[in-house]
């Protein structure tokens, strides 16, 4: 793989992953969850749900993406 394509990839990840991850986290802040509570209750473990989700969704949507972009470069017959 050249530099180039993997800068892209990670990049891309990276952006996915954490534009997820804030995703979730706002929206556990929308429902009134609090990731930060001290201790353990079900909201705080709901928020962390919402943003582990979340990371996993974005990631999957960037890598989406990117196979989208490949397909849409591919040489046609």
């Amino acid at each position: 793989m050249s530099g180039k394509k993997l800068l892209l990839e990670g990049l891309s990840d990276a952006v996915g992953f954490v534009g997820g991850a804030l995703t979730g986290y706002w929206l556990g802040q929308l429902l009134g969850w609090n990731i930060f509570s001290s201790g353990y209750d079900n909201a705080s473990i709901g928020a962390i749900l919402l943003v582990g989700l979340g990371g996993g969704g974005g990631l999957h949507l960037a890598r989406f993406w990117r196979v989208r972009q490949n397909k849409d470069k591919a040489p046609k017959p």
